[in-house]
């Protein structure tokens, strides 16, 4: 029994989000400004911009939808739920219609 509590404790989980949502490891606040003044620690710029780590099945096939994986994105946190998966990792599922906007490089 102890060895497939083990087992069991060591397999990697995945976070595979439902229906409209995708899942974004929001990026760090930021804790110096553009102008390189350095912020204290109790202050922070927040962002609302991250990479998008899974998309839903259904997004994904919603041609829609033009987003793919590690695309970087900025949303509306407003319906964000924050998953407790990773601790160093802030992440979100959140509702592909609080996907403001896409950023891409011009080729």
């Amino acid at each position: 029994m102890a060895k497939n509590a083990k087992e069991r404790s060591t397999k990697i989980e995945v976070v595979e989000p439902l229906g409209k949502r995708v899942l974004i490891r929001k990026d760090e606040d930021k804790k110096e400004t553009k102008g390189g003044i350095a912020l204290p620690d109790k202050i922070e710029i927040p962002t609302i911009t991250g990479r998008i780590v899974t998309i839903s099945a259904q997004v994904e096939n919603d041609e829609d939808f033009p987003i793919k994986q590690y695309d970087k994105v900025l949303f509306n946190p407003k319906n964000a739920i924050p998953v407790d998966f990773e601790a160093d990792n802030q992440l979100f599922v959140v509702p592909v219609e609080d996907l403001v906007a896409v950023f891409r490089r011009q080729s």
